[in-house]
């Protein structure tokens, strides 16, 4: 059900990628999930369509805090550093368009650091499909 939901919100940004990919957990915090949601999301979307999949593209260098509780700057600080391009995919990307899947957008400070270490290894463009995205309540 929340693939079909990603593939019809993202169904213009699914058509211009070249790759799909989820954002990465660590080791550790995937050892006790025992999966990564949103590679199960970024692969049954690359399935239904004619995209690359791209698992391992980006990996996760480091444990970070759970972001729950942190103020933006704080999720940014606790994410600097934590992302990696896995050199395998460096020529690959090179000109590419990368739709980059995460379950969760709250300050945008995952995908945000994970697109900096994208456009850095040579993407062209990255754009993201979230099924969630937490909306803070504004000052009237």
């Amino acid at each position: 059900m929340l693939t079909r939901w990603l593939l019809a919100a993202g169904r213009d940004l699914i058509a211009d990628a070249d790759l799909i990919a989820p954002t990465p957990l660590h080791w550790r915090r995937l050892l006790g999930r025992r999966y990564n949601q949103s590679a199960e999301l970024a692969r049954r979307m690359a399935g239904s369509e004619t995209i690359s999949y791209a698992p391992d593209l980006l990996h996760r260098t480091r444990a970070t805090r759970s972001q729950g509780g942190l103020s933006p700057a704080g999720r940014k600080r606790n994410l600097t550093g934590a992302f990696k391009l896995n050199e395998r995919w460096r020529d690959r990307i090179t000109g590419k368009r990368v739709l980059l899947i995460d379950d969760v957008f709250t300050t945008g400070a995952t995908v945000e650091r994970c697109a900096a270490v994208l456009k850095r290894g040579g993407a062209s463009a990255v754009d993201v499909v979230t099924i969630a995205r937490v909306e803070r309540p504004r000052p009237v």
